[in-house]
């Protein structure tokens, strides 16, 4: 049997408080840009970055079996890869926009994290390495 390869990331989905309030920080803090498509009604928000997309559903806030630092089944984070240029340019934003920010070295990669109005961790990260040497099997 012949194994397929994955591209890229296409889309997340989130569940979020505030639809509106979610999809407004994800276009002013990414640039993302927001699509409803009337064949899938309210929800979700479709945000489009390229190729790339967050689905934007809205939670439950009645659910009492959610607990947001739970390790179980949610999702952690998410990551976006950007060029080292983007990822400067990246971080100048959330100084200006306020946005509290960490970066970590993964030796292979540098990162930077922020959270969004849900507390999803949100990933931007940087390859440190010879890209065609890492990603040897592309």
């Amino acid at each position: 049997m012949k194994k397929f390869k994955i591209n890229s990331l296409d889309h997340v989905a989130i569940r979020v408080k505030d639809l509106e309030v979610s999809a407004a920080w994800y276009e002013e803090v990414f640039g993302f840009t927001r699509n409803q498509f009337k064949e899938w009604g309210a929800f979700p928000i479709f945000m489009l970055a390229g190729k790339t997309a967050i689905a934007l559903f809205p939670a439950n806030e009645n659910d009492q079996g959610i607990n947001p630092k739970s390790q179980n089944v949610k999702i952690d984070h998410f990551a976006f890869n950007v060029t080292r240029e983007n990822f400067e340019l990246a971080r100048k934003n959330y100084e200006m926009l306020g946005i509290k920010y960490e970066i970590q070295n993964h030796h292979y990669f540098e990162s930077i994290y922020v959270n969004d109005p849900d507390e999803h961790t949100v990933e931007l990260t940087t390859i440190l390495v010879n890209e065609k040497e890492f990603y040897s099997d592309y």
